[in-house]
């Protein structure tokens, strides 16, 4: 039994070793994370962090939806768009309410809506409206200011959404919006969640 374990002991360290550096080199902000989420993060830094909501409860599982968020960063928009991002923002953690247009609940289309009218803009109330008003943009020449629209669903051409993108620079872009899981929040456009679901984009006219 002896000369056993002493054949086998060797291997079996080995075998722990490797494990552990295998969950060391997946181990980042507290938590483990796939060899894709690790790419991503040597790309954008330390600023994407993943947050995961139970949306539902199937047989066999537990539906999870997970939105990619990032901590806020600088904005470098200037004048009225200025204004508008930092009424917009000061909205943050504000709940989502549908219909809502006040600070106790806000729907996406509402966040905008007062937060151009704080910055003396008027704009229409929904968010099928609002992507009526203005002009489209590429998605890979947006700005601050630019409103981006969503559908509920990967691939969808109905408009359900909108958020204002907030910052737009070689570290990427961030637009914030009305969640429905999460209130008023700021994200990361590249994102799988929002790319798949992205439709257009507009600049507004003021």
């Amino acid at each position: 039994m002896g000369r056993v374990l002493t054949k086998i002991l060797p291997g079996l360290l080995a075998l722990v070793f490797l494990a552990g550096c295998n969950r060391k080199l997946n181990y980042r902000d507290g938590q483990y994370r796939s060899a894709r989420d690790m790419v991503r993060l040597k790309k954008g830094g330390s600023r994407m962090s993943g947050r995961t909501k139970t949306v539902g409860v199937a047989p066999g599982g537990a539906k999870t939806k997970v939105v990619t968020r990032r901590a806020p960063r600088m904005g470098n928009a200037t004048g009225t768009l200025a204004s508008v991002i930092d009424a917009a923002r000061s909205y943050q953690g504000t709940p989502y309410l549908f219909g809502g247009t006040t600070r106790l609940g806000l729907d996406c289309s509402g966040l905008l809506q007062l937060s151009f009218g704080e910055a003396g803009v008027t704009i229409p109330r929904s968010s099928n409206e609002q992507a009526a008003w203005g002009d489209p943009v590429k998605n890979t020449d947006l700005r601050p200011g630019d409103l981006v629209f969503f559908g509920a669903s990967p691939g969808s051409r109905t408009i359900t959404h909108v958020g204002m993108v907030t910052v737009a620079n070689n570290e990427g872009i961030d637009f914030i919006h009305a969640s429905t899981s999460l209130g008023v929040v700021e994200n990361s456009l590249e994102s799988d969640y929002y790319l798949s679901r992205f439709i257009r984009a507009v600049r507004p006219r003021l």
